[in-house]
């Protein structure tokens, strides 16, 4: 596997990381739910002004613009992600930190890689070898190590309810993988506003209240950034890369952000951070030296997005409109059944069994 496919998971990765030393400087004066909810409902209008840009900027250079749809069959899969991950995760995550300490609670968090690939792995079949199996092991092991404290978790029931959240987060990104092949900035749109919309109303129904201009402007702009950019990254990685692959890069984000961390709180780095560090690096070279190539069948499949005709033989279809010559180009197409052998990954066009 090649850096520039793992590079929007990688990325994905740094922008989460740096949201949380930059979220947990605005903890004073915002409560995590509302927190929560403000860092959505950022991500969510942010990219929404992104598409209207986008939008905008098409039809002045007089190209073809139409506005982003996603496919009635696959709005189901597209729901349950965001009330497994936008609605229901947050709540739980909020209600667990209540009774949970958060050297207990960072531990935790380690469980979302572990469940996400376990998923995909036995429910969604995905491919997964004994080298990738082993690069997310090293990687979540990193993750242990780089939040671990004396006292460990505890399984208490603030700490059942996290791995709850956990748990719903993992079945939001392989519900997410299943419409990954639509516009990224809408549906990282979508599941924003509509997450932010769900968290911030209980938090005003539970009786917080808006602090100044000035921390939810900052809320919102960290969400942008943290949540919405990054999950659009994410979703370009599930397309590419499949669920468990992206969910082992987008693990390294505790580490993107413990590093932000000692910039903008400066201190020497103990023994486990390094551990953690080598553990890390390892679990993603074990992902980007994999080659995965045999013979196989793509069945035939119709969908929409982003892609290239030249020296691509899974995109040689005719156009049933006048097409300018310009690649990348989106519209919709249909794919006939086609049986070859080259090096894949488990991709929107390489969902096969083996």
């Amino acid at each position: 596997m090649s850096i520039r496919a793992a590079a929007p998971a990688l990325a994905a990765a740094l922008l989460f990381g740096a949201s949380t030393p930059l979220a947990k400087m605005l903890v004073g004066s915002v409560t995590p739910l509302l927190l929560a909810g403000l860092l959505y409902l950022g991500s969510g209008l942010g990219l929404g002004l992104l598409l209207v840009m986008r939008r905008l900027a098409r039809n002045a250079l007089g190209q073809a613009s139409h506005a982003p749809t996603i496919p009635r069959h696959e709005l189901p899969w597209l729901l349950g992600a965001i009330l497994a991950g936008g609605v229901a995760g947050p709540a739980l995550l909020m209600a667990g930190l209540v009774a949970t300490d958060a050297a207990s609670a960072s531990l935790l968090l380690n469980v979302e890689g572990v469940f996400t690939a376990l998923i995909a792995w036995i429910v969604f079949r995905e491919n997964a070898d004994k080298q990738i199996v082993l690069g997310m092991v090293a990687i979540v092991t990193g993750g242990i190590l780089l939040s671990w404290q004396p006292e460990g978790a505890k399984l208490s029931p603030g700490a059942l309810l996290i791995l709850a959240a956990c748990a719903c987060w993992a079945v939001d990104n392989n519900l997410t993988r299943k419409v990954s092949s639509n516009d990224a900035l809408l549906l990282a749109c979508l599941k924003g506003l509509v997450a932010g919309v769900c968290n911030t109303s209980l938090a005003l129904i539970a009786g917080a209240t808006l602090p100044d201009a000035l921390p939810v402007v900052s809320a919102m702009v960290v969400g942008f950034a943290g949540y919405g950019v990054s999950l659009a990254l994410f979703v370009i990685a599930l397309r590419h890369l499949g669920t468990s692959r992206t969910g082992a890069y987008f693990s390294v984000a505790p580490l993107f952000g413990v590093i932000i961390s000692f910039s903008l709180w400066p201190q020497m780095p103990d023994i486990l951070f390094w551990a953690a560090l080598a553990l890390m690096a390892f679990g993603v070279w074990l992902h980007l030296r994999e080659r995965h190539e045999h013979e196989h069948t793509h069945e035939a499949m119709e969908h929409a997005h982003a892609h290239a005709h030249r020296h691509d033989e899974h995109h040689q279809h005719e156009h049933e409109f006048s097409w300018d010559g310009k690649e990348p180009h989106t519209h919709r197409h249909r794919h006939r059944v086609m049986t070859h052998k080259h090096p894949h990954y488990p991709d929107i066009h390489h969902r096969h069994g083996h």
